[in-house]
């Protein structure tokens, strides 16, 4: 079953959510590459972003149910994280619109 793409905050939590997270994660990102169905985005992997990115997907997961979401994070010393979303689609165009990646 194909959930629709349709983000369950209201407009103002979404536009808080603008202005903190999704905020910071942008300044943060190093790179970010699309793929098929969605994008995958490039962090330094310090505990800081690991931080900002774990909450941004606690969250995303219950008011964007649609995404798939996924994690890799590399060594400590020298690695990056990237952060996936995807789903089905129309989801590179949602995450455009509504998240501005």
């Amino acid at each position: 079953m194909t959930r629709p793409l349709v983000c369950k905050l209201t407009t103002p939590e979404l536009h808080e959510r603008k202005k903190t997270v999704l905020k910071q994660m942008k300044e943060a990102m190093l790179e970010q590459e699309e793929v098929s169905d969605g994008i995958k985005l490039k962090f330094n992997g310090s505990d800081q972003i690991l931080d900002l990115l774990t909450s941004f997907i606690k969250t995303e997961r219950l008011c964007c149910d649609f995404f798939t979401l996924g994690l890799i994070v590399e060594d400590a010393e020298t690695g990056f994280a990237w952060l996936t979303l995807t789903g089905p689609e129309g989801t590179r165009q949602f995450i455009k619109n509504e998240l501005g990646f």
